[in-house]
């Protein structure tokens, strides 16, 4: 899995399907036939022949509302040209999956391609930070997605040893990782922004987790019952 990157201010690679035009704005290069996912109005502008469609009801039902939150939608980018997207003054992270799996925290999506699969699927492990169990997006296959940080992101090796995450900071993690959650009472005051007892995500396996230096106060997961 290629993190092509992770730094601000650099240029637009050439000729490569999705890169970071600015730390906020991501450059798609359109090619008839190789269609995109991004979210609706995240379009500030383009170039060449692109088209913007209601995605297929069969993804809207499985993954849209994950994506964007309650009422949000998704649009079907199509064409030739160069696009570029933002979302709210967000800063963009580019990966590459190479018949791989990323587990994301849903309103961070900000495109991939259409060869990919967007699955809900139950994030294991975690059943005690909600009493009833997790769902979340994973996005599954061979192709190119775009998330966005409130922030710089950063990347964590969690190889060698366990690595513990505030779950409103959370962006993304490689899909395979063990997971648990852990509870903090006596330090709740000081960990997390919240009132009440705080929870951390810890992971350890082969692979990496992507964490921002704001915490999201939205839903980042979704409860099932």
């Amino acid at each position: 899995m290629d993190l092509q990157t992770l730094h601000a201010q650099r240029s637009a690679a050439t000729g490569v399907r999705m890169s970071v035009h600015s730390s906020k704005t991501l450059k798609v290069t359109m090619i008839s036939g190789q269609d995109l996912y991004a979210k609706a109005g995240s379009m500030i502008a383009y170039d060449g022949y692109v088209q913007f469609d209601a995605p297929p009801a069969t993804l809207r039902r499985s993954a849209e509302e994950m994506v964007t939150g309650e009422g949000g939608r998704l649009m079907l980018c199509r064409g030739d040209g160069d696009l570029y997207l933002a979302d709210y003054g967000g800063d963009v992270l580019v990966v590459h999956l190479n018949n791989e799996a990323l587990s994301v925290n849903g309103a961070t999506l900000l495109a991939c391609d259409t060869s990919l699969q967007l699955t809900i699927e139950p994030v294991k492990g975690m059943a005690k930070l909600s009493g009833s169990g997790l769902t979340n997006l994973v996005v599954r296959g061979t192709g190119w997605v775009a998330l966005v940080s409130r922030g710089l992101p950063i990347s964590l090796d969690c190889a060698e040893r366990e690595t513990y995450v505030d779950p409103d900071a959370l962006i993304a993690w490689t899909d395979g990782l063990d997971m648990k959650a852990r509870r903090t009472v006596k330090a709740s005051a000081l960990i997390g922004r919240g009132s009440g007892e705080a929870f951390q995500i810890g992971f350890k396996g082969q692979g990496f987790v992507v964490v921002q230096p704001s915490e999201d106060t939205g839903d980042r997961f979704k409860i099932r019952g």
